[in-house]
């Protein structure tokens, strides 16, 4: 089984075809996937689609490029709504320096309370970084000083320093269908050099199809590609990475262990 660690399935491109979009997932092996929080205030859209299907899985957070739409969500909020059985994350929350969509400090600031979150839940924090390595170093090693966190360095694009630092703090390291574009070379060589127990794939759907379906709309079956590719980096079968990835994310985000166990023995009964 393959698990797409991250997507949106609440955006409009999945979510008006996602009896097709999840029917695709399971014939390509994909069977778990996790719809990523990027506004607070949408929590509902992410609940119902988790609860109406059993293989989706959620997050509650808010993105960087809408820190300036909900910069001051308290810990104690996220930390409520993340005590839903199937919200197994906190996130994505960030610094996105390319876009720029909110102030700097703002995102800054909303990243703290995410982590705030993370170490109050004990849930993974998935973070966004584009453009930010500096800060981004800068902010995750100050805040695991302040006490410790599990995350993931999501949709990895960044420059070998942040991996390494991300790696030393224990976080895990995501890959999208940017490992696969004929241009990334540099992001395949921080794949190699990641520890195979903190390997994960995502989506990153609807954006970022991988080849060979890249300027298409993404969605979760494709991970598969990305996974291939990840295998041949590192020397791996498509079997042996598809096994290794999928204990990855039952080892971050432990929350979805008890979840399914839930869902199993309510089925049973």
């Amino acid at each position: 089984m393959l698990v797409d660690s991250h997507c949106h399935l609440d955006f409009p491109e999945l979510q008006t075809r996602l009896p097709s979009i999840l029917e695709a997932a399971r014939a390509a092996g994909v069977g778990r996937l996790v719809t990523i929080s990027t506004h607070v205030a949408r929590y509902e859209s992410y609940k119902a689609l988790a609860e109406a299907h059993d293989a989706i899985f959620f997050s509650i957070g808010t993105h960087p490029h809408n820190a300036a739409e909900e910069p001051d969500v308290p810990v104690k909020r996220l930390v409520e709504l993340s005590a839903h059985p199937r919200c197994i994350a906190i996130g994505e929350a960030g610094l996105d320096y390319h876009y720029d969509k909110s102030p700097r400090d703002v995102q800054r600031k909303v990243l703290r309370t995410h982590v705030e979150a993370a170490r109050e839940t004990a849930l993974p924090l998935v973070i966004h970084a584009r453009n930010a390595d500096e800060d981004m170093v800068e902010i995750l090693t100050d805040e695991m000083r302040r006490g410790r966190f599990s995350a993931v360095l999501h949709c990895f694009s960044s420059g070998e320093k942040l991996a390494q630092v991300g790696i030393e703090l224990g976080f895990y390291v995501s890959f999208s269908g940017i490992l696969t574009f004929r241009n990334s070379e540099e992001i395949r060589r921080v794949a190699a050099a990641v520890p195979r127990d903190r390997l994960l794939v995502e989506t990153d759907a609807p954006y970022l199809a991988p080849v060979p379906h890249r300027g298409k709309t993404n969605e979760p079956a494709y991970v598969a590609h990305t996974a291939h590719v990840l295998a041949e980096i590192v020397g791996a079968t498509d079997a042996e990475i598809a096994r290794t990835t999928t204990e990855n994310f039952y080892r971050l985000f432990s929350k979805a262990v008890q979840a399914d166990a839930a869902r199993e023995q309510a089925q049973a009964t």
